[in-house]
């Protein structure tokens, strides 16, 4: 990371480094404790508090680790929404599945588990093919280990 340009998330660390507390950095900068304290813990911060820290740390802090930060926080928000998806259809195929057990061990003949057998298969075909379309399996992170594992670190 360049050390011009320091990412909102770093406030905290970056006042530890320097071995000040809240309240030192919060009169060295103009701003309250109470503001430091939201700050670090993550909340929004106006840009006159932000001018006041960057000044008060001699960096630069960009509104485009704010459009990084957005970004991040939409693709696990997304993340999240696939990943309840897939939790409520696992719990819909096993009580699915279950009901067509009790089914299959309640008739007489072999036709109970036929069913049964077809609706497992069909649950299991089904939430592989959900997996493999919501979840990036084969995306950047798997590319880079299997290039790290092939030819090592040769940079």
């Amino acid at each position: 990371m360049n050390s011009n340009k320091r990412n909102l998330r770093d406030i905290k660390k970056m006042r530890l480094e320097r071995h000040w507390s809240q309240e030192q950095l919060a009169e060295m900068s103009g701003l309250s404790v109470r503001t430091i304290q939201r700050i670090e813990n993550g909340e929004n911060a106006g840009l006159e508090s932000l001018k006041s820290l960057a000044a008060v740390f001699e960096t630069n802090i960009e509104d485009s680790n704010k459009k990084t930060e957005l970004e991040q926080v939409r693709k696990e928000e997304a993340y999240i929404q696939k990943l309840k998806g897939f939790y409520k259809l696992f719990g819909l195929a096993v009580l699915n599945l279950i009901f067509f057990f009790f089914i299959a061990i309640n008739d007489s003949d072999s036709e109970g588990w036929y069913v049964f057998l077809y609706m497992l298969i069909s649950w299991i075909a089904f939430l592989g093919i959900y997996s493999f379309i919501s979840f990036d399996f084969f995306g950047e992170e798997w590319k880079n280990k299997m290039i790290k594992k092939k030819f090592g670190n040769k940079k």
